[in-house]
């Protein structure tokens, strides 16, 4: 499929592989899986990341397209809990409380193209053109402008695929992936024309899809789905490729690679156990609710001292903070260097569950600081964190087979990178290349 536009002076361009890690990258592209992608990589410029505190993809992605922290952009997690009720609410595009990088370009009259960009729903004007991607629900409120729905319906383009199908079937999993990519590229190439683009944005979210249900099957070659999931790959490194060849087009040699960047939004691994930390917590008797099947935090009874939201955040349940609060203030930094103590002791057949456990202020920064949890649990190798008020046991089997991870994402870039990065500097890299 050809990608056509006229040359421009400066431009910059990112694709975006959800969930894929560092290590797992690096080796598709050296055993062949990924030869585009390995060609663009071989030059150096591929480095690890540190993905968001928590790491999951709302965060991750609100990091990378604001360039803030998650206490100056308000978004903490695929949920947040009401003050006053404990209601779970889910925080959209419009809860952003800081501008994109798109905004700021913007403002220098420079305009981008940005498809199937996860948190973005439901769509809002941006200076070019926005396809929302993950968790958006309805393709009509996922478009800005509205012009270019009418062609993307045309083109069968799917904001995701079914998820229900990786537990139960996965090779219809496996067909929606396949399927679900081959609209990403038709609106690829719709976009890559038709918008008057600087910057030029195309996320992938299969991959995260297919590492939560089928991780045995990439990184086991036995697997009888492995040829199958590397096939995808194989596609994915077509689409990196085309994108690549057509990016560089009029360009000379000495430009390959100038403002083009890979990236994922975290890593992956494979999972031993789920852990519920909610179940944990009222195990040691610092959560309880008011009745004996709990459909979320909203029914924790006012002895609660702490709960937790998905997948690893630890709220103090702190008078003047919540309006159930028991924990006075003064009691509060005791009260959460005892749970950190606690959550770090946790064991399962002799291997620490918690990696590590962060305090609000060693993770966020910014003016939302009195929102965010009071510490964030990042579980270790295995051990997939999970805030469900559902689950009694704390360590259970899931039919998940992999979870994200923290410190592995990665990015490649040619452009001045800071070593050891972390995702929320990205956004300042793409906007010093297009300054004028």
């Amino acid at each position: 499929m050809r990608f056509l536009r006229r040359r421009r002076k400066r431009n910059a361009c990112a694709g975006g592989l959800d969930g894929v890690p560092h290590g797992l990258l690096k080796r598709l592209a050296e055993t062949g899986v990924m030869p585009r992608t390995a060609q663009i990589v071989e030059g150096g410029g591929l480095r690890q990341m540190r993905a968001s505190l928590p790491p999951i993809s709302s965060v991750s992605w609100s990091c990378f397209m604001t360039g803030a922290n998650p206490a100056e952009h308000g978004i903490f997690g695929f949920t947040d809990a009401d003050p006053e009720t404990y209601r779970l609410r889910f925080p959209t595009f419009t809860d952003l409380a800081a501008p994109t990088f798109w905004d700021r370009l913007g403002e220098r009259g420079l305009r981008s193209a940005v498809i199937n960009q996860p948190a973005t729903y439901p769509a809002r004007e941006i200076p070019g053109a926005l396809v929302s991607g993950f968790v958006a629900l309805q393709l009509a409120k996922s478009v800005w402008p509205r012009d270019h729905l009418p062609p993307l319906e045309r083109m069968g383009y799917r904001i995701d695929v079914d998820s229900r199908k990786g537990r139960d079937d996965p090779d219809g999993l496996l067909a929606d992936l396949e399927s679900t990519l081959d609209t990403r590229r038709k609106a690829a190439a719709y976009f890559w024309d038709r918008e008057h683009w600087d910057y030029f944005q195309l996320v992938v979210t299969g991959t995260d899809r297919l590492h939560h249900f089928l991780w045995n099957a990439v990184v086991d070659q036995h697997d009888p789905r492995h040829d199958r999931t590397m096939a995808y790959y194989r596609a994915v490194d077509e689409l990196i490729g085309d994108i690549w060849d057509r990016f560089h087009q009029g360009r000379s040699a000495d430009d390959e690679g100038q403002g083009f960047l890979l990236l994922s939004d975290h890593g992956f691994g494979a999972v031993r156990r789920d852990v519920r930390l909610n179940a944990w917590l009222q195990e040691s008797g610092y959560l309880h609710y008011e009745k004996d099947e709990p459909e979320s935090v909203a029914d924790i009874s006012p002895a609660s001292r702490a709960f937790v939201l998905d997948p690893g955040r630890v709220y103090l349940n702190v008078k003047g903070r919540f309006g159930r609060g028991s924990v006075e203030p003064a009691d509060a930094q005791a009260l959460r260097d005892e749970i950190a103590s606690g959550l770090g002791e946790l064991t399962f057949e002799g291997d620490k569950v918690i990696a590590r456990v962060f305090t609000r202020e060693q993770a966020y920064r910014g003016p939302k600081f009195d929102q965010a949890p009071d510490l964030v649990a990042i579980g270790a190798d295995g051990f997939d964190l999970k805030g469900t008020t559902k689950a009694k046991d704390v360590l259970a089997e899931t039919y998940f087979q992999g979870m994200h991870t923290w410190d592995d994402a990665f990015v490649w870039s040619r452009l001045p990178v800071p070593d050891d990065p972390e995702i929320s500097q990205l956004a300042e890299v793409i906007e010093q290349w297009l300054s004028p």
